[in-house]
Formats: C-alpha cells, structure tokens, sequence
C-alpha cells in the first residue's frame, strides 16, 4: 500500500474534528477493560497491538505518516507497514525487534474502551510482564502458529493465572504463514489445552489471526471459513469485566486519605475494591473493628446514592470513629480478615537475590507494613510445575514462602480479592521494588498468638533504674576494637551506677545463635535475634551494648525500627581494612586470604558502612579509652 492510498482509506473518526466535545461526552460512560498481550518472543505481540490501533482509527494521519517513514528505515516486513513499530517505541527495541519495556496503549471501539499493555517476551525481562499484568482484566496469549506452545507460553500462561486473571484468550498468530490450517491450529488448542488444566485455567477463548494481515481481528476472515467463534475485538468489547465480578462481592474500600476540608466535614476518601455500599449501610472499620453508618457517599459531581467497585469516593460516617490511611471500611457483618502471619506466592523482581529473615517494606493497597520473608518453602518450575527445594530466589524466580509482618494487616486470599491480596516488597534502603506478591491464607498460629497485656511496662522499669533506655549498636570491621570499646563504656557506665549489659558477638554465638554460620541468610537472622533480645532488655529498663559487625545497613535500620525514637545509637569504630588485618589477633583474616574461611566481612563477604551514624569513633586516632570517653559524653545528655 502507498502512502496516498493509505491515507485515503484511513480516516480517524470525523466527531473528534468536529465536535470534540460530543466526542468525549460519547466516550465518558464506556466501560473500560484493561488487558495485556504476552507470550513468546516473536509471536507478533506488537504487531497485533499495532493493529488493533490501526484497525480501531486511534492513529491521525501525521503518526500514519511517521509509521510508514518508520518502518522504510526499521520496519522487518518489507514495503509493508510494520505494525510493531506504534508499540516499540525504544530506540534498543527496534535496533533488535523485540519489546523490552511494557508499553501502554489506549484505544476505543463504539462500545468500550481499552488499556492494553504490550508485555516482553523475553525470560529476563519476566518482571516487566508481571507489572503489566497485575492490573488486567484479561490476557491475549499469543502463539506463533509456527512454532506452537513454548517455554515462554508456559510461563507467561501460568504467572497470568497465578496473578488472577480469569479471562484467558489463546490468539494463534501468523497464520498466514502457514496457509491458514485448520489442521496446525486444532494441534496447538490441544496442547495448550492440556497444559491449560495442569495449572488450573478452566477455560479459556482460542482464536486464529493474523495481526500483521488482520485475520479474524475487527472482522471474520475469509481464509477461516472453519472457524465458527467471534473476531477478538467482538470479544473484548464483550466479555464481562472484573468489575462487574467485584461489584457482587461484600463490599471493601481501603482508605487512601482522611478528607478534612473544615471542621465541619470527615470524609474517608479511596477506590472500592468490592461490592456496593449506600447511605445507611452498617460498616466495620478495620483492624480496629469499630463500627458505624454510612451517613453520606461525596464525589467531586455531588452525592450518591449507591457506589460500587472501582469507584473512587469520599465516605462519611454518622460516628467520629478513628479511621486513617491504611485502614479499611468494610460492610459491618462480613469483614476481611486480620492476620500478621501468611504464605504467600513471591515472585522475586530484583536482580539481588532475596534474602530470607531480611526486613522488606511490604506495601498492600494503602498498607505498609515491616514484612520478613523467610526461606522459601519451595521454588516453582514454570516449565514443568515441578516443586524445587530452594534457599532463596534469585531474578524472575517464583516460589512460595512465609511472611511475618510487624504489624497486623486486613487481607482476603487474592484468589477471593487482588485490591486485598496483592502486594509489593520494597527494599527498605534503597526503596526499589524487589518482588511482588499473592496471599494465600493465614497462617494458623497467627490466629491462636495474642499479645498479653501486662501491669507494668517498660516507663516503670526505667524509672526504677534513673535512666532512659538505650541500645548502644557498635557495628565495623572484624578487628576494628569493637568489643574492646563497648567494654570499656560499661565500665565507665558502672562506675556511674547505670544499669547496662553487653552482647558481644562472639558470645551470643557460642549459645543463643550458636546454630548458625555465616553466610548473608545466617547473618540476618543472627542479627534479628540479637536484635530482639535487645528490644527485650531495653524494655527491662537496660542500656544494652552490642558488639557486632552486622554488616548490612537494612538489618541495622532493622533493629532502630523495633526501638522507640532515640533508643537506638548506632555507633560506627571506623577502622580501615588494614588496620584491622594488621590487628589480626584472632588470625581471621589470614585465613580468609588462604581460603580457608568462607563468607568473611572485608574479603569474601561485603560491609555496608554506616552512611549517617549517631557516633563515629576512629581506632586510628583514638585509644580505646579515649573512644569509650566520648562516646559516654554523646550519650548522657540523651538519658
């Protein structure tokens, strides 16, 4: 085709020259369906997106023009116009013809409107795929009719489900490459048929198309007569959204600010998850349990009269209950649960491996909470669903584990509710999102553990002791003077009748810890306890020394958070590595160089250094009296 007769036979929709107003007024009440297109590389995902853009008049004539010029210069279908190219906007995506990014895309037909999100193909680029799909309301899983079901199906099939998406269409692509067989076709709906129910899809809507010829995709085709369902943009402005499903469930909103304009108006503003709610609807308020009454629903248009799932309003309460971001208002006589301890499906998004007893912000709707992952109870094949034993996951790994959270958290299983059962885990340090996740249940003993309320707290233990709680953390290099220095501040502290204990390192291993060695996983979980026994004594009243390398900053911040405000001072003995190996007392080092001892902090293990430490102490320039000297002078004046 060339480019005066492309642009003759394509014309965007007249009304939005015309009246662009009518236009968006015909648009405003169409539903929306957001959906992804995923599968292997080269099965036409782009192309087919490409297509639907094309075929649906989003494209105006000067974006027609700049695709024809696009694909002359890196189009791969000759004079042919290359669809992909709408979608594949990077520059490294069309140098090498893949997708790497998710690319969103919108779209409108007379009767819906639709957010598409073009996903990678690509095994390393998996993590790309699972952000584009955690939103969708329906997946096009395509397949080169070539080539058949592959490894990338498999996986790409199994994370869909995985994630909750419920309406599965199976697109047979390129089938004019291999002349339109019916025979080639029915082979690959088998196949996938059977994986299909190994993994638990139940149904889904198999087609054959040409995105790159537009077979079967705004209208039947003539090269399919034996194909007897409906083309695939029939079936997406039909096909029954989630919303739809979520607007019968019981209803759930979690609470995304307090809307407090004046002293005379509360609102509790967020999007329904589920379910419908109305004026005079009896709610819970959730974790704490209060109830109340829906005395009034407010949008930016005015009041309702009923509101439903994916609706973001402002709900006010006939009661001043306590309600903040991070809760959630449910319907009063069937409420989530609560729960801190759960299984749940991770998949791992960060190309550091997880570390199993690491503290991870885990966010989930408007809640975020301290979350510890622990060892993986197994690691899932997406290849052969087989079960794996692993320790951890590394990149685009898919595994089931047990998270403890510090705080309680309202949840359903995500089958039953993804708002309510989907999660993130972000590192607490640098902030990047390193996984993502689906609840499964709670654990049973998070149900049958309870806090036991006692008479007297940790205010009448310090108070007998005329002092004020303190952890005093000295972190650094093996050989730095850490023991030596902390032991030296005790005794200072004695001799002025404070009431202290020190943890040393090597002693806590010799008992408490004694089960574990040293590798980052072990490390962790040594510093967690350390940390707890801490916590413990600091509630007795105590000023706690602690004398250990604990090397990473995450499990430093790790034990600041379980302490009040000010409790924690984390003391750095700033020792060079030279220093230290020169020291060598216990002869360490010179057996990390031999090779003789694994996982050593400075050699074969990294230290993170404090990057803001309360105290700083130099072993160079100071003696460890005089570093024990000015470290009692910062602290007294915070008892």
């Amino acid at each position: 085709m060339d480019k005066t007769s492309s642009q003759e036979s394509y014309r965007t929709d007249a009304l939005i020259a015309e009246d662009i107003d009518a236009y968006l007024a015909a648009h405003q009440n169409k539903s929306m369906l957001r959906f992804i297109t995923c599968g292997s590389v080269d099965d036409g995902k782009s192309t087919l997106i490409g297509r639907l853009l094309y075929d649906s008049k989003m494209i105006f004539e000067d974006q027609l023009a700049a695709l024809e010029s696009d694909s002359r210069k890196s189009g791969t279908q000759g004079e042919e116009i290359d669809f992909a190219l709408l979608v594949d906007g990077l520059a490294a995506e069309r140098e090498q013809g893949i997708t790497i990014d998710v690319a969103y895309r919108f779209f409108a037909t007379e009767q819906r409107k639709f957010i598409v999100a073009d996903c990678p193909g690509h095994e390393q680029y998996t993590r790309n795929m699972v952000t584009g799909a955690s939103t969708a309301d329906l997946a096009v899983i395509l397949i080169d009719a070539r080539k058949g079901v592959l490894v990338q199906t498999r996986r790409h099939s199994f994370l869909c489900h995985q994630l909750g998406i419920r309406n599965i269409v199976l697109a047979v692509n390129k089938m004019d490459l291999v002349d339109y067989d019916q025979g080639t076709y029915d082979a690959i709906v088998a196949d996938y048929s059977a994986f299909a129910a190994s993994i638990g899809i139940e149904n889904f809507t198999a087609m054959p198309i040409s995105g790159f010829r537009g077979d079967n995709i705004t209208t039947l085709s003539d090269n399919t007569p034996w194909y007897e369902g409906a083309p695939l943009i029939t079936h997406l402005e039909t096909v029954e959204l989630d919303t739809a499903r979520d607007a019968a469930k019981p209803f759930r909103m979690p609470v995304q600010w307090v809307n407090r304009p004046n002293l005379d108006f509360r609102g509790f503003s967020g999007l329904i998850a589920t379910g419908m709610v109305k004026p005079g609807d009896p709610v819970r308020v959730l974790p704490s349990g209060k109830t109340s009454t829906v005395k009034s629903i407010v949008t930016f248009a005015g009041e309702l009269e009923e509101a439903g799932a994916g609706q973001s309003v402002t709900i006010c309460l006939e009661d001043e209950v306590d309600c903040s971001r991070g809760n959630v208002l449910a319907v009063a006589d069937a409420p989530p649960e609560v729960a801190d301890q759960f299984e749940a499906t991770i998949v791992w998004m960060d190309d550091e491996a997880m570390l199993p007893g690491r503290a991870y912000h885990l966010k989930l709707a408007t809640q975020t909470v301290s979350a510890t992952i622990h060892a993986p109870k197994y690691e899932i094949n997406v290849n052969t669903m087989d079960h794996l034993a692993a320790k951890t996951l590394e990149l685009n790994g898919i595994g089931v584990a047990e998270i403890t959270t510090d705080k309680p958290l309202v949840f359903e299983p995500y089958a039953e509710n993804r708002t309510l059962g989907g999660f993130i885990l972000i590192d607490k340090i640098s902030n990047r999102t390193v996984g993502a996740g689906m609840l499964h249940f709670s654990l049973r003993r998070a149900q049958n553990v309870h806090w036991q309320a006692t008479s007297i707290g940790r205010e009448d233990h310090a108070g007998l002791k005329n002092q004020k709680p303190l952890v005093l953390w000295f972190t650094g290099l093996s050989g730095s003077g850490k023991s030596t220095i902390a032991n030296e501040v005790e005794k200072t502290l004695n001799l002025m009748n404070r009431h202290t204990f020190l943890l040393d390192g090597d002693n806590i291993r010799h008992r408490l810890n004694k089960d574990l060695g040293f590798t980052d996983t072990d490390r962790i979980e040594n510093i967690r306890r350390v940390g707890e026994v801490a916590r413990l004594m600091a509630d007795a009243g105590l000023i706690v020394l602690t004398a250990f390398i604990s090397p990473f900053r995450a499990e430093r911040q790790m034990v600041r958070d379980m302490l009040p405000e000010g409790e924690f001072v984390e003391i750095f003995v700033d020792t060079p590595i030279e220093v230290a190996e020169a020291r060598d007392v216990k002869g360490l080092y010179k057996k990390a160089r031999e090779g003789k001892l694994k996982n050593f902090t400075g050699i074969d293990s990294p230290y993170e250094a404090p990057e803001a430490p309360d105290i700083t102490v130099n072993t160079v320039a100071m003696t460890p009296a005089e570093a024990a000297e000015y470290i009692v002078r910062q602290i007294l004046p915070l008892k």
